[in-house]
């Protein structure tokens, strides 16, 4: 029988489990996955902790995880764009990737191209697609500034390089061991903390035009202290900041379709995007691969390899 994380209570990472299951049987429209790699992201973290049951409530007892690549095993009725050999990269949204096996709907893959490697694949949906998304909602152009806070995590890292990418000058916050990764990337690394809107001013040399908030804990508003328009700010995570001052929240749930995910790959695969891969685990040390998330200091992303 194939094996999946499971947890029957809202709790710390002592709720995980790694159980035996039900084979997957995929239905019209859907395809069956045997996963390769898989991402995980602090918005699982959260609502396996109860701390977003208002907004994304779990019911027992409920896997967790979006982000997957793998290898088709089986395709349901009316399916054509998949067979059983083929290398896919995809998502889905019933909290199910954190598994052996994992039932998709077909429209949510897209192929893995040579050169991207599974654990970037596995790890390319959510961050991905909100740092698409990310970058998008605040509109830059050739010659502005952005400030970028937790530039070194798994969304900060891709929207580092994806807002280089317009040509607009981005200032990195994060933490010292990791200003060399940024410098690398087209980024000005700042170090966060105490007097950082000091530090932020002197590395703009100017007008700050744009802030993206991955990481929360009041950067919207220190955001909103350096001159940025609300229409300019985008937080992916404080979103009663954002109601309160009138910033933007775009994020995964905006950008999470295939050809997004088709368009990030191909960038991977031509060399002109990259993922940070802190560090795999197996399946059965899940409960130690969100103890080593929630440090929130690891440049990139953290797989599971099932």
């Amino acid at each position: 029988m194939p094996r999946a994380v499971r947890f029957d209570r809202y709790g710390g990472v002592e709720v995980l489990e790694v159980v035996e299951v039900e084979r997957p049987v995929p239905g019209p429209g859907e395809v069956l996955v045997r996963v390769a790699a898989a991402g995980i992201n602090p918005g699982e973290a959260a609502i396996r902790e109860g701390a977003m049951r208002d907004r994304f409530p779990a019911t027992f007892p409920s896997g967790e995880g979006s982000d997957l690549a793998g290898t088709v095993e089986e395709v349901g009725d009316g399916v054509d764009a998949w067979t059983a050999g083929d290398e896919v990269i995809g998502f889905t949204d019933d909290r199910a990737s954190h598994a052996e096996l994992v039932v998709v709907d077909a429209g949510n893959l897209t192929a893995r191209p040579p050169g991207v490697s599974w654990e970037q694949a596995g790890a390319l949906f959510v961050v991905g697609t909100t740092a698409f998304a990310a970058v998008r909602a605040v509109g830059l152009y050739e010659g502005e500034t952005v400030v970028i806070s937790g530039a070194a995590g798994g969304v900060g890292s891709l929207a580092v390089q994806l807002a280089a990418d317009t040509g607009a000058t981005v200032i990195g916050l994060a933490g010292e061991p990791h200003h060399a990764w940024l410098a690398e990337h087209g980024a000005i690394p700042v170090t966060y903390g105490e007097g950082v809107a000091d530090r932020i001013r002197a590395a703009a040399r100017g007008t700050v035009d744009a802030f993206i908030d991955t990481y929360g804990s009041g950067y919207v508003d220190l955001a909103v202290s350096l001159g940025v328009a609300p229409e300019r700010i985008n937080t992916i995570i404080d979103w009663a900041a954002a109601q309160r001052v009138g910033a933007n929240t775009d994020g995964n749930a905006t950008a999470a379709r295939a050809d997004v995910l088709a368009d990030l790959a191909g960038r991977i695969a031509a060399g002109d995007l990259e993922i940070p891969i802190a560090q795999t685990y197996p399946l059965d040390e899940v409960r130690e691969a969100f103890r080593d998330l929630a440090q929130r200091h690891t440049l990139g992303k953290i797989v599971l390899v099932p």
